[in-house]
């Protein structure tokens, strides 16, 4: 298996990580049929959502699969007027990554990111390591550190 950024940076500060690999499906890329498709719940696999506000400025949230974000509790948390999903066409360019393999880890450049805070009532949970069908397994304290993030209340 070929390491991507997520899994370079875990191991550059030395934080320990498992990988879960999947089969993916080209028409099913969101996050509860990924946690369906690799045998883990849903409460512990962790979507990234990138969005953008009226001043273009960018924001990443980590959520549980089968949760959504609740936007004014995202705005309060930024301080912007309004925020939108970034489009899928602009999601590599800004990010490096594509739909259904978008890591918090690793972005082409680093953007304010959010664990939801449930996060923290799990012993490890799992976020995309930068590629389709691939999981990393890790402690949420851990991804906090890795992805220089905060825990926050926004679903």
């Amino acid at each position: 298996m070929k390491k991507t950024n997520a899994m370079r940076i875990l191991e550059s500060l030395q934080i320990p990580y498992d990988v879960i690999s999947y089969a993916w499906d080209e028409d099913h890329l969101d996050a509860v049929h990924a946690s369906q498709m690799a045998g883990l719940a849903p409460q512990q696999v962790y979507k990234t959502i990138v969005m953008q506000d009226s001043e273009r400025r960018v924001f990443v949230f980590c959520l549980p699969a089968d949760f959504s974000i609740s936007t004014k509790k995202a705005r309060e948390l930024t301080g912007s007027k309004d925020l939108d999903l970034i489009k899928l066409d602009q999601l590599q360019n800004l990010t490096g990554y594509i739909r259904g393999g978008c890591s918090p880890l690793g972005m082409k450049k680093h953007f304010p990111t959010f664990i939801e805070e449930v996060a923290q009532l799990e012993p490890y949970i799992y976020v995309s390591a930068g590629q389709r069908g691939l999981q990393l397994k890790i402690k949420p304290d851990d991804l906090v550190r890795s992805a220089n993030a905060i825990f926050a209340d926004f679903t």
